[in-house]
């Protein structure tokens, strides 16, 4: 057998497999409408309302009664640990680097948005103060909302008690920690 009767058989066997399951595809095509399925999943709405409408302003954050209570038993090892999330843009040591932000040591009644070396966002330029307790939690509660428009692309902590470690740890990295607010 030569090659030129091989393909003609090849040829053959291919256009009876194409024939038999592409036959079989398109009559399932046109005999039967097929219901069309969504690919992927909904995403869940905002409780603010449907999609589009326009979102209730979060409530303000209250550190007095929120935080402040949580200060006295607040664990600065536990803050070490939660401060984790902090370090791929925040440095902690005396005379250490600033980062994508900036360097935290002695953070605590430091100026706002004034550390040497570090080119804060204009919303921080221009809020003013001091980094007070108040302060200090309620930007690390929801930076967004406490500074708008600000670069800081963490999302916050939620957890109450988790803020007061992390606010008891940014106390211990100072060379005279400030005292918790009673």
């Amino acid at each position: 057998m030569d090659s030129f009767e091989f393909n003609k058989i090849a040829g053959a066997v291919l256009a009876a497999l194409l024939i038999i399951f592409g036959g079989r595809t398109f009559l399932e095509i046109v005999d039967k409408p097929r219901k069309v399925e969504v690919a992927g999943y909904t995403l869940p709405v905002p409780k603010g309302g449907p999609a589009g409408a326009p979102a209730a302003a979060p409530a303000a954050f209250d550190f007095a009664k929120e935080v402040q209570p949580l200060l006295a038993k607040a664990s600065a090892d536990a803050g070490k640990d939660s401060f984790k999330k902090c370090v791929s843009c925040h440095t902690v040591d005396k005379g250490g680097k600033n980062g994508t932000g900036p360097n935290l040591y002695g953070i605590v009644d430091r100026d706002i948005g004034k550390y040497e070396g570090f080119n804060y966002s204009p919303a921080l330029k221009d809020k003013g103060g001091k980094w007070d307790w108040a302060h200090l939690a309620a930007y690390l509660h929801n930076p967004r909302q406490a500074v708008p428009g600000n670069r800081m692309a963490f999302p916050g902590v939620s957890d109450n008690a988790e803020l007061a470690d992390l606010l008891a740890y940014l106390r211990t990295v100072s060379d005279a920690p400030v005292a918790l607010p009673n």
